[in-house]
């Protein structure tokens, strides 16, 4: 049976990654602009119904929510080659348009405010699923609407559906919004409090991925947009073309999470492939072994992290596409051992999990393998230490802070960004305390753990 999955698209950003990401899904599943299966789809075994569900006229209509408070994303998706996919009941664009100006809290209190509408359109897509799992959002959370809104709706999330999955692909910023420090702060708390999976994209290492492997010096939105739509259809793989195991969310976010509170994913991707730019289409040789070993190296990683000489992986998970063998797969585990190309916590096991998954039978792949690898690190911390000095910045001389204090969360007072820090710190001391050896003896909980709403 199919456990569906909604989708959240907040701002800005999570609706341009989720437009790629529904194209995407639709090349893969022979699904054309329409919603209509392609005459040459005619290879079963896939399952379409976790992301999509059918409408009276047999259509695919992906499971999804689109919300902004700001017209111009939607308004392109709704005029897009892939405008007929979408139920036109599932755009939620705010009536008077005027967006969240970049302000954590001007979103968060919108979203107060518009709670009845979008939470009507959950409930209709969540009582439309015979088995619903979760939910999966995407946001960046820089600006405004992607994280002050997104931070509300997470809330509400927790609130309504206690015992479904959230997993979020979190688009982390190295933009220009001055105020970003402030909005990836309070964006954190919820993150780490309200979900129970957290897939760190960063913007920074997305442009440099871009510039390494696709030979592009200065890549658009729409570019690294790209990269962020390909990591989230080969993280969806094992659920979309099902094996034996890892073919449902919890499978994936319970082999990767050994504690609740450290749930924050890196990914890694090989071999990227440009679709209009002549030097990436270089076709390497790709075998198992070649493809697990250029996961594991640091420029593969869409993370900026300094990882110290004590950082180490507390789990990873290989999703293999293509014509893999478990025997190559065998060999390469004990090679990478070998020659130690991944240092694990001392106080777990040092082993990678390996899902091999086909690839869709309908789009032409210059490679024999390809590979997406979900790992959680505990050099992530060094990305929320480098958040906390921005931060610190910023705050110490109080900048930019009057268009917060308008705003609903505010009014009381600046507590709201105190205690946001506090509950970053303390996941940044839970990711160095995992480095040690007597992890697992070590009395005390973090302080504020009780008010994580997932650790139940």
């Amino acid at each position: 049976m199919p456990r569906e999955i909604i989708t959240l698209q907040a701002g800005q950003c999570g609706n341009s990654v989720g437009q790629q990401f529904w194209e995407q899904l639709c090349r893969e599943h022979g699904i054309n602009r329409d919603g209509n299966l392609e005459d040459f789809a005619t290879e079963g075994g896939d399952r379409k119904d976790v992301f999509f569900y059918q409408s009276d006229d047999t259509r695919y209509i992906p499971r999804a929510i689109l919300l902004d408070l700001e017209p111009r994303v939607l308004n392109g998706i709704q005029t897009s080659a892939y405008k007929n996919i979408y139920n036109p009941e599932n755009f939620y664009i705010h009536k008077d348009g005027t967006g969240a100006g970049n302000n954590w809290g001007m979103g968060y209190s919108m979203g107060e405010q518009v709670q009845e509408e979008i939470l009507d359109m959950i409930d209709r897509e969540a009582d439309g699923s015979d088995s619903l799992e979760g939910f999966m959002m995407l946001h960046s959370i820089a600006g405004g609407t992607g994280s002050g809104l997104g931070s509300f709706m997470l809330e509400r999330l927790n609130d309504r559906f206690p015992k479904k999955l959230i997993q979020t692909y979190s688009v982390f910023g190295e933009g220009d919004v001055v105020v970003q420090p402030y909005n990836s702060m309070l964006s954190m708390r919820r993150l780490t409090q309200n979900a129970d999976s957290v897939v760190v994209l960063d913007n920074g290492a997305l442009s440099k991925i871009a510039a390494d492997r696709l030979h592009v010096q200065a890549p658009s939105f729409q570019q690294t947009n790209q990269l962020v739509s390909t990591v989230m259809s080969a993280s969806t793989t094992t659920l979309r073309y099902p094996g034996y195991m890892h073919n449902d969310l919890v499978g994936i976010v319970a082999s990767l999470i050994p504690t609740p509170r450290c749930h924050f994913l890196m990914t890694s991707y090989t071999p990227f492939s440009g679709e209009s730019v002549e030097q990436a289409r270089q076709v390497r040789k790709t075998t198992v072994l070649d493809v697990m070993r250029r996961l594991l190296q640091p420029k593969s990683r869409m993370v900026s992290t300094n990882p110290s000489k004590k950082s180490c992986y507390m789990s990873i998970l290989n999703i293999i596409q293509g014509e893999a063998d478990p025997t190559d797969v065998h060999k390469s585990l004990l090679r990478i051992r070998e020659r130690r190309l991944a240092t694990f916590i001392p106080w777990g096991p040092a082993s990678i999990q390996v899902a091999l998954t086909r690839k869709s039978p309908y789009i032409q792949s210059p490679h024999r393998v390809s590979g997406l690898m979900l790992a959680n690190h505990t050099g992530i911390a060094t990305l929320f230490k480098r958040m906390v000095t921005q931060y610190n910045t910023l705050r110490k001389r109080n900048a930019f802070l009057e268009p917060y204090k308008r705003e609903a969360p505010f009014r009381d007072g600046l507590g709201e960004f105190d205690e946001a820090k506090e509950v970053v710190q303390s996941l940044i001391d839970e990711y160095e305390a995992a480095e040690d050896p007597n992890y697992l003896t070590k009395e005390d909980p973090p302080a504020d753990e009780d008010d994580d709403k997932r650790v139940a």
